[in-house]
Formats: C-alpha cells, sequence, structure tokens
C-alpha cells in the first residue's frame, strides 16, 4: 500500500505542478501535500482528497465523494478531505482548478488564525508600551484597533492619558494599515492632523480678552 501511496503522490505532483512547488509530509497516517507550507490535500491508501472549501464543496456533494477517515483511539474521525475520482483524474484542467481553490482557502485560514494570533506590539509602531496602554482602555487585539479605527482608539487613550500627542495617532493610523507612520499618505497624515489640531483647540479654555 505504501508504494500506491508514493505512486499516488508522484502523480498527484505532477499534475498539480502549476500551483507551485509541492512538498509532503506525513500526516494522519497518510501524507499531506503542502504549497508553501500550506497543506491543501492529503494522500492516504493510494488515493488523493482535496480539503474542502466553499468553492468547491458543491462538486463533492454532487459526487458524493467519500471523507478521508481517520481512526482516533479506535473510533473513526472524518476529516475535512474529500476523495478524488477517477473521472475527475481524467479531467485534469477541473482537478487543478478544485485543487487552486482548496489551496487558496487553505492559505486564506492560516493568514487569519496568524493575524488572530498576532499581538498589538507585533504591529507597524506599536512598541510594548502602547500595547499596554491599548490594553488598559480595552483594546487587547489588532482586530479591535482596526474596529475602533485610529481616531476612536486615541480618544480612549486620550481619556486616560493626557500627554498622548499627535505621533501616538500616526502610530495608530499606520499600524492599522500595516505600514510605518512615516510612509503614510501625505492626505491621510494632513487630515489627521487637522483633526488633532483641532481637538487641541476645543480642549483649550478660551483666553480673556
Amino acid at each position: 500500500m505504501k508504494k500506491v501511496t508514493f505512486l499516488r503522490i508522484h502523480k498527484s505532483r505532477k499534475y498539480l505542478s502549476s500551483l507551485g512547488k509541492i512538498g509532503y509530509r506525513p500526516l494522519f497516517g497518510g501524507y499531506s501535500l503542502t504549497v508553501d507550507g500550506v497543506v491543501f490535500a492529503m494522500v492516504a491508501e493510494g488515493e488523493l482528497y482535496l480539503r474542502a472549501c466553499e468553492q468547491c464543496a458543491e462538486y463533492f456533494i454532487q459526487k458524493s465523494a467519500p471523507p478521508l477517515m481517520y481512526s482516533k483511539r479506535g473510533l473513526p474521525v472524518a476529516l475535512n478531505y474529500y476523495r478524488v475520482d477517477e473521472e475527475l483524474w481524467e479531467n485534469p484542467d477541473k482537478l487543478v482548478q478544485l485543487s487552486s481553490l482548496a489551496l487558496r482557502s487553505a492559505q486564506r485560514e492560516k493568514t487569519q488564525i496568524k493575524i488572530r494570533s498576532r499581538r498589538l506590539k507585533d504591529l507597524p509602531n506599536l512598541s510594548l508600551n502602547i500595547e499596554v496602554m491599548l490594553r488598559e482602555v480595552g483594546i487587547n487585539d489588532p482586530q479591535t484597533l482596526q474596529l475602533f479605527g485610529a481616531k476612536r482608539s486615541w480618544l480612549k487613550l486620550r481619556s486616560t492619558r493626557k500627554t498622548v500627542g499627535i505621533k501616538v495617532l500616526l502610530a495608530l493610523a499606520g499600524a492599522i494599515r500595516g505600514v510605518h507612520e512615516a510612509v503614510l499618505p501625505a492626505d491621510v497624515r494632513k487630515e489627521l492632523t487637522d483633526w488633532w489640531r483641532r481637538y487641541e483647540q476645543r480642549r483649550q479654555p478660551y483666553s480673556e480678552h
């Protein structure tokens, strides 16, 4: 069976070479197929299984494709991979199309997981000190920062720390965009600076004449 499995791996890499350099390694009693470290397919017992995704689900449902089964503590567990039948092997273009959809879906999911797992201090411009300040006002992760936006996040910081100024506002805007604040577009920088100046002017007491 191992020889049949390796023959299938070789055939899969040949048919799907347009997706990129395909690697493989042992996983769940079979072998995972990867592109740049992203798993999009499995080969087990001489069969190829594609990772399920929203775009290719309809095809596998229509074909009643069986899922890849894995035995965990003696109990069968259905994995989120579906078998490629001979009809699909005989249609290489369709096979590549579905494999590409599976790969892109896996890549998006990996990116989302990576973003969710990032700390605020890992974003551009944000030091550990700024991360601590943001956490103090309830902004605990990059998603919340993005949801609030630079201005609202800055106002929350300003409500507890009166020394927070324009530099932090620009740093937050850059962090949300994923860039250093020095390369913020000129129009964005101007709009934020003008907004900050208006805020500061409103906060200053009127002078007596």
